[in-house]
């Protein structure tokens, strides 16, 4: 499946972002945003002020660089070319180089425009209360949103010991929860939500009570079985992560055969929007 390419506007200015379905990230043009913090008038101006910039960054020996990327994006002229592009947090210490009067209202709008969960961080209640409130009005039941924070916490105990032993954060992570959720569902993500109609929404948000039960043990088993291995670094905590999704690969198989019915729904909360 093709990335899908957007435009979001800040102001008079316009940023190319791109969404990576298997991290589930959202990654924005560079140079677009360097843009909008030195208010170029042309994007041949913000392309040499980034080139400029990279070579400063490069001689400093600044980390930003090696956590940029390039994806095919549409230029001016209507063609794909590679370009640089970072997700929000490298965005984020990325506006820190570069003095400008826009640094702070461009924080906010990318907050805006698809990452509330930023200033979170810094207040983890408001969030747990901004998520709550959503569901809630998204249709969710309360027994569901309880099970639905369980997840939350269950995720965080197996990132937590994938941070401690060798993993790196992001697509690293989205692989190794690859693995487990391809075991025991017998679906990649992608196609677990296509099954449930899907695009760039949170799988789990839209999983039915068996799905986040099963998700939950498959995820409390490859932690077990991880520091049981005392598994360090992907190869080790791949297999862990297999043999994890394969503790809850059985208990579908079992549910399955005892209810006549797939425990993976094509369902979802997306009609029950208001």
């Amino acid at each position: 499946m093709t990335p899908k390419e957007e435009i979001a506007a800040f102001e008079r200015w316009h940023v190319r972002r791109q969404f990576d379905e298997e991290t589930e990230t959202w990654y924005f043009s560079v140079v677009d945003i360097v843009g909008v913090l030195t208010e170029q008038p042309t994007s041949r101006g913000a392309a040499l002020y980034w080139g400029k910039l990279k070579s400063r960054l490069k001689q400093e020996g600044s980390e930003l660089l090696t956590d940029c990327q390039q994806l095919k994006l549409t230029a001016e002229d209507g063609k794909k070319r590679l370009t640089d592009v970072a997700n929000v947090e490298t965005l984020l210490r990325l506006i820190q180089s570069v003095p400008s009067p826009k640094a702070e209202p461009i924080k906010l709008w990318l907050a805006r425009v698809g990452y509330e969960r930023i200033k979170e961080t810094e207040d983890p209640e408001a969030g747990i209360a901004r998520a709550r409130a959503d569901w809630k009005r998204q249709g969710r039941s309360d027994d569901w949103i309880n099970q639905r924070m369980l997840s939350i916490r269950v995720r965080n105990s197996l990132t937590d010991f994938w941070d401690e032993h060798g993993i790196k954060e992001g697509a690293e992570f989205a692989r190794l929860t690859g693995i487990t959720h391809k075991e025991w569902t017998g679906l990649s993500v992608r196609q677990h939500k296509d099954l449930k109609g899907l695009k760039s929404q949170n799988l789990r948000d839209h999983m039915s009570d068996a799905e986040l039960v099963l998700t939950m043990l498959a995820e409390i088993s490859t932690k077990q079985i991880a520091e049981k291995m005392e598994a360090t670094g992907f190869d080790e905590n791949a297999e862990a992560a297999k043999d994890g999704g394969g503790v809850a690969k059985k208990a579908r198989e079992e549910l399955e055969s005892k209810s006549g019915k797939s425990a993976l729904s094509g369902s979802n909360f997306l009609s029950k929007k208001k």
